[in-house]
């Protein structure tokens, strides 16, 4: 019974999910007598428009938290999470680029293209957690943390 209302419960989500991206939700959901635990983290496909759009929304939050001249742009997800809790809370192991866009110029990402001149280039490697509340539609990224890689 408590399986049923569990699936119950992330079949919900995922509908709301939905909603709010447009999208299908690409959330693994585990078999009714699994041994995870409810409310516990799940992997999330990296292809997922849930995952690419939480990913786009720490990007955002990097880049207005950060000094630099240009605008950074996620450019591989190496890992995600989710977790359904009060919403969905994702956990995201990003790595992001310097781009050709200055921050003045508040250019969509989309249109940015990776800065192309090596002593301009600069990759972070990141964490995110992004939690979105689709009902509300609210996100918020209180987990950002971010380490340059350091070239061999």
């Amino acid at each position: 019974m408590a399986a049923n209302f569990i699936y119950s419960c992330i079949v919900l989500c995922c509908l709301t999910l939905w909603s709010f991206n447009r999208t299908s939700c690409d959330i693994h959901v585990p078999p009714p007598h699994s041994t995870m635990k409810p409310g516990s983290p799940i992997p999330a496909n990296i292809n997922s428009p849930g995952v690419r759009k939480a990913a786009r929304f720490g990007v955002y939050r990097y880049n207005n938290s950060s000094n630099d001249l240009f605008l950074f742009k996620d450019s591989r997800i190496n890992k995600a999470m989710v977790q359904i809790v009060r919403g969905l809370k994702y956990m995201l192991h990003v790595e992001i680029k310097r781009t050709v866009c200055e921050k003045r110029e508040h250019s969509s990402l989309d249109s940015c293209h990776f800065q192309r001149k090596k002593n301009l280039q600069q990759m972070l490697r990141c964490y995110f957690e992004v939690w979105i509340t689709p009902w509300l539609q609210k996100v918020h990224v209180p987990v950002l943390h971010c380490h340059q890689q350091l070239s061999p």
